[in-house]
């Protein structure tokens, strides 16, 4: 795996919006190549060379190429957005839309990422060593189609909004939760390892949520159902389990409603 690095050496006035930070646009081109690639700073195209250095020539195709990208990036979004294959490393916070429309390969953020992260991603990992932001793993807004696979893995906190409108895929939290979790869901599954605070899975139909610390307020619509004893990300324990939401229309397997399901560790 041949790996390009690109360090940003000047902040843009505006927000950088890369779009070819990806092992897929970037596959087959030299450092040279690379640094005359277009990014877009509000109405005007600039190249990768007027922000980034850029060392490394990439490998002959985006499974081949490993991107790894240094410094202050809170002003760079799409960093690793449409990537189908390959691998990314951010060193450094990063702005919004990491790994959006993802569909393969490995991003790895060593820091943290903006709101929108993972946006109706399809396929692949991330692994975040900081903090999320709002919208992780949720639709576009206009759109009803979240997160529908892959697996994501944040070791800090998360925002609001996590996972609206999911559809499938894994998210586990090592930290806390902000409110809206997996609010519209059909399907998916989010472990939180820490606090979450309301509205968990309002208005889901299906879909999966298991919270090992508290929830600061129950949603109404979530009904008791029975203590369940289960090993998860590897820990045993005894789980309170709640169907729901009872508001919203649920389908059927075998003659038996399918609901959506928070466990919640005694």
């Amino acid at each position: 795996m041949n790996t390009v690095t690109i360090t940003i050496t000047k902040q843009p006035e505006l927000f950088i919006e890369a779009e070819c930070f990806t092992p897929d646009a970037i596959a087959g081109k030299t450092a040279e190549q690379i640094a005359e690639l277009p990014v877009y700073i509000g109405r005007t195209t600039e190249k990768v060379g007027d922000y980034f250095t850029v060392e490394g020539n990439a490998g002959e195709t985006a499974e081949d190429t490993k991107l790894v990208i240094s410094g202050d990036l809170t002003r760079v979004k799409y960093i690793g957005s449409k990537m189908s294959a390959g691998e990314v490393v951010i060193n450094g916070d990063a702005d919004m839309y990491v790994g959006a429309w993802m569909t393969g390969g490995k991003i790895t953020a060593n820091g943290s990422i903006g709101h929108f992260a993972a946006t109706s991603m399809a396929g692949g990992e991330i692994v975040v060593n900081g903090n999320a932001g709002n919208y992780l793993a949720a639709s576009y807004r206009g759109d009803w189609r979240g997160m529908k696979g892959g697996k994501i893995t944040v070791n800090g906190n998360v925002g609001s909004d996590c996972g609206t409108f999911m559809l499938g895929g894994e998210i586990i939290v090592g930290g806390n939760i902000d409110v809206h979790v997996m609010t519209h869901a059909d399907g998916g599954k989010i472990v939180i390892l820490g606090n979450a605070k309301s509205r968990l899975g309002g208005q889901a139909s299906r879909g999966e949520m298991y919270v090992f610390g508290t929830v600061d307020v129950m949603m109404p619509g979530y009904a008791y159902a029975r203590d369940e004893e289960l090993e998860v990300c590897g820990t045993k324990a005894v789980f309170a389990v709640y169907n729901g939401d009872l508001g919203e229309r649920h389908p059927t397997r075998k003659g038996e409603t399918v609901y959506a399901k928070l466990y919640l560790k005694k």
